[in-house]
């Protein structure tokens, strides 16, 4: 084992326990399942990728670069899209609907990630620039205005809610760490908190179990930790050959069961499944979760 992990342990899942669902991928980096279970994902040249059972089909291309993707309840795709330094209103025949492009006269820099709740606001990060910790969390909110949420950050990138959607977990790529931020009954951010740190190196992407385990994938060193709601951190999956999880970005809950985590490889062209115990949280804007809200 590497010595970049702070634990000399085994993960949890290895190696031969995770496989490759679909490539053919221009180095992707988001994916979103829509309420139908299909898998949608980015490439680095724009492209916009449908996935049914494996087979993946290009439904458009919107320049630039795309990072994260999700899904309205309205089952549009939000693409936060690096290379054009916005956030897009996607359907799903790949047209664009809307774009941001700033938030109350500010810029976006780098666009990475965002995450719906249950009101149908839309919580987003803007990274900033590396070294600069200049990043942001914006709120779109259901009405259409957008505001800064809650900031500055090292690096801004994956975010999650937890069920009762108190809390916003931040992924500070440059700390290596996730942050916690309170959203108190107003709406309003309360004080930023370290939740789990040591997370080596260079967390990117984050998605939460129905136990509230959080999962976070590792751009530098091809590994996944898992996260206990007591903020206990354990190395989960790592691949030292850097093959099946190859810059791993963001990850995804899915399948029938929803007992499938996906994972985005940036490294290489190809989208990673692993088979959990735990099914994931509801999103938003899943089927599952409407059914429960209804």
């Amino acid at each position: 084992m590497m010595d970049f992990f702070p634990q000399p342990v085994a993960p949890t899942i290895p190696c031969s326990e995770m496989s490759i669902f679909a490539e053919g991928l221009d180095h992707p980096e988001g994916l979103a399942f829509d309420a139908e279970g299909v898998l949608w994902a980015g490439g680095e040249a724009g492209q916009i990728y449908r996935i049914v059972e494996g087979k993946v089909e290009q439904v458009g291309n919107l320049g630039g670069f795309c990072l994260g993707v999700t899904i309205s309840r309205r089952q549009e795709l939000f693409v936060c899209n690096l290379g054009l330094h916005a956030l897009q209103r996607v359907d799903r025949s790949g047209r664009v609907l809307a774009t941001i492009d700033n938030v109350d006269g500010q810029k976006l820099e780098t666009p990475n990630f965002s995450v719906f709740d249950s009101q149908g606001n839309l919580y987003f990060s803007d990274s900033g620039k590396w070294h600069a910790g200049n990043g942001w969390v914006y709120r779109l909110r259901a009405s259409g205005i957008a505001e800064r949420f809650a900031g500055p950050f090292a690096f801004a990138n994956g975010l999650c809610l937890n069920a009762v959607e108190d809390s916003l977990f931040v992924v500070e790529s440059q700390l290596d760490r996730v942050t916690r931020v309170p959203i108190r009954s107003d709406g309003a951010a309360g004080p930023a908190e370290t939740y789990a740190s040591g997370l080596a190196r260079v967390p990117d992407g984050i998605a939460m179990d129905s136990e509230q385990n959080l999962y976070v994938t590792c751009y530098a060193t091809d590994c996944l930790y898992r996260i206990t709601p007591a903020g206990a951190v354990e190395l989960f999956a790592y691949d030292p050959e850097g093959t099946i999880l190859a810059r791993p970005t963001n990850a995804a809950f899915g399948g029938m069961d929803g007992k499938t985590l996906y994972v985005a490889n940036l490294g290489r062209w190809h989208i990673t499944q692993l088979r959990m115990e735990t099914a994931g949280q509801p999103l938003a804007a899943s089927a599952r979760a409407r059914t429960i809200l209804t």
